[in-house]
């Protein structure tokens, strides 16, 4: 989440996007904050992973389940339950993500007070619900655009150290930007989630469906309003540095059936960023 304006390191991430109604673009990811695509015999309607209902896409009468593998998963076997009743396995593969290590002036942002703790703990309750509805009358668009403009700060992954603290790994792209720059709508869909939280700041999360979420942290300013339905590059609001942030930047993130995986696998022109 910090940025390192003089040793900032760039991630270069290859272009792996073809027609989108094969899901070929996923292949190979599966991984912790990674995505599985599975085939699905036709009579299956519907399928769960960890209790959540996962995107089924049935382009050209082979059905295929989505799978967003959460970061914390072990490396093994995995399984989702299909609405036969049986359960189809697949196979997670270890992936080592690197460290950051963050310094924050504001004590209270690696260790929150009680009444800080009362607050993210409502925050969360709110994030969770708003990342974790299944719309299943709209399908998501799984190309992504860009949703501002600058450098990878902070790849996804990351294993954070605050302060010399473990926190979670970074679930989401930091992209450094000036304050002020506007933010773009990755996708189509209904804005979710709208607030000023005590880590993510001002943020947006979009819904658009199927279980596929779409979260904007740090906002200077914000454009929409909750319930309102928005269209791909439709501006959210613009690039700040609220919440737990030393710079300002864009912490950009993705979600399948609630798991956070990496925004690179969605997002055209991410291969570019400089």
């Amino acid at each position: 989440m910090k940025i390192y304006w003089k040793n900032l390191i760039c991630l270069i991430f290859v272009p792996i996007f073809v027609q989108a109604d094969s899901l070929t673009f996923f292949k190979g990811h599966q991984f912790p904050g990674g995505v599985a695509v599975l085939e699905l015999p036709n009579s299956i309607i519907s399928a769960t992973y960890k209790g959540r209902q996962v995107f089924i896409d049935s382009t050209n009468n082979k059905p295929k389940a989505l799978v967003g593998i959460p970061l914390s998963t072990k490396p093994g076997i995995e399984k989702i339950k299909l609405s036969s009743g049986k359960e189809l396995s697949f196979k997670v593969q270890p992936f080592d993500y690197p460290e950051q290590r963050i310094k924050l002036k504001n004590k209270r942002q690696v260790n929150p007070n009680p009444l800080d703790l009362e607050r993210i703990k409502k925050e969360a309750t709110r994030q969770r619900k708003a990342t974790r509805n299944f719309n299943k009358n709209r399908i998501p668009n799984l190309k992504m655009s860009l949703p501002v403009s600058g450098i990878i700060s902070g790849p996804f992954g990351r294993k954070r150290f605050f302060n010399d603290q473990p926190r979670r790994p970074h679930s989401g792209i930091d992209i450094a930007a000036p304050s002020g720059t506007k933010i773009l709508a990755a996708a189509d869909g209904e804005i979710a989630l709208v607030g000023d939280f005590f880590f993510n700041g001002k943020l947006v999360i979009i819904d658009h469906g199927q279980g596929v979420t779409s979260m904007y942290c740090h906002l200077k300013d914000i454009s929409v309003r909750q319930g309102d339905m928005i269209t791909e590059k439709q501006v959210l609001g613009t690039v700040g540095s609220t919440g737990r942030s030393t710079g300002p930047h864009l912490h950009f993130g993705v979600a399948i059936n609630g798991a956070w995986v990496n925004p690179s696998l969605f997002v055209h022109g991410i291969s570019s960023l400089k």
